[in-house]
């Protein structure tokens, strides 16, 4: 699916826009270069601009024939998202994820895109700039990590464990009020929960065998085309709560990623017992 997408090209062009656009602005914004989108927590900086402008650019030499879908560039055109479903080929970026991490000076945010094809995820690239490392997948072909020096090994999901010993990735945010009074006193019954308030470290996560699952609402898909499809390639499953699959036209709904199908279902069960 992928012969024609050179992974290892667009993966220097996210290094390249971490090391120039976005670390040397790392702990180092004035309150000019902080802006609210829609909310006080829901924040875009200069660093998301430029590098977003950085992959957009380079990016159409490399594939020129394809749309390109940034969260910043759907912030300012909205109806740039409805084009995706239709796309032939698609290019899908955030250029910092986690940026209320990387606004507040947090170590914790990552560069991230995915590669779609007729309505499919072919591809999938979350870049950590500090760690300087990758996690990779191409449909089919597993999912790996590549270090800093180029050495690359395979990545496997966990093996299965009660939620009683799981590790939980929960983001609740944008949970539906009932919903989420439903499901907060339902945490007890998992071991750790944890909220990274940055997708792309949490599915590194989960892909690496560190978590049992994680759990969204607010299907953007910028924040989980990558990271769905390295956990599907690492050995995971990933599904919507009423079982259906994720795909790139999805945005609503309660996303589902697990290190395996047992553990799909016991999230679902012990989390969302009763949609269907």
């Amino acid at each position: 699916m992928t012969s024609t997408i050179d992974i290892a090209r667009l993966a220097d062009l996210l290094r390249e826009a971490a090391r120039g656009e976005i670390m040397p602005r790392f702990r180092n914004l004035s309150e000019a270069d902080i802006r609210e989108k829609t909310s006080a927590t829901d924040l875009v900086t200069e660093a998301d601009e430029a590098a977003e402008r950085f992959i957009a650019r380079e990016c159409r030499s490399i594939l020129p024939d394809a749309l390109f879908v940034g969260e910043e560039s759907v912030a300012a055109d909205p109806a740039l998202l409805d084009r995706l479903n239709d796309a032939d080929l698609a290019i899908i970026v955030d250029p910092v994820d986690g940026t209320a991490n990387f606004a507040a000076g947090v170590p914790l945010f990552a560069v991230m895109m995915a590669i779609v094809r007729g309505g499919e995820t072919v591809a999938g690239l979350i870049y950590d700039p500090l760690g300087d490392d990758f996690m990779l997948a191409e449909k089919g072909a597993g999912a790996r990590r590549r270090t800093a020096t180029g050495v690359e090994t395979a990545l496997k999901t966990a093996a299965f464990r009660p939620m009683s010993e799981a590790v939980g990735c929960i983001s609740y945010t944008y949970f539906p009020d009932a919903l989420k009074t439903a499901v907060l006193p339902r945490l007890a019954g998992v071991k750790i929960t944890a909220n990274y308030r940055c997708a792309g470290h949490e599915y590194r996560l989960l892909a690496s065998g560190g978590a049992d699952c994680a759990v969204y609402a607010k299907l953007m898909p910028w924040d989980h085309l990558p990271g769905t499809l390295i956990v599907a390639e690492a050995g995971g499953c990933v599904r919507k709560a009423d079982g259906t699959p994720y795909t790139p036209r999805d945005r609503e709904g309660i996303l589902i990623a697990a290190s395996s199908e047992d553990s799909w279902q016991a999230a679902k069960e012990a989390l969302f017992p009763d949609r269907a």
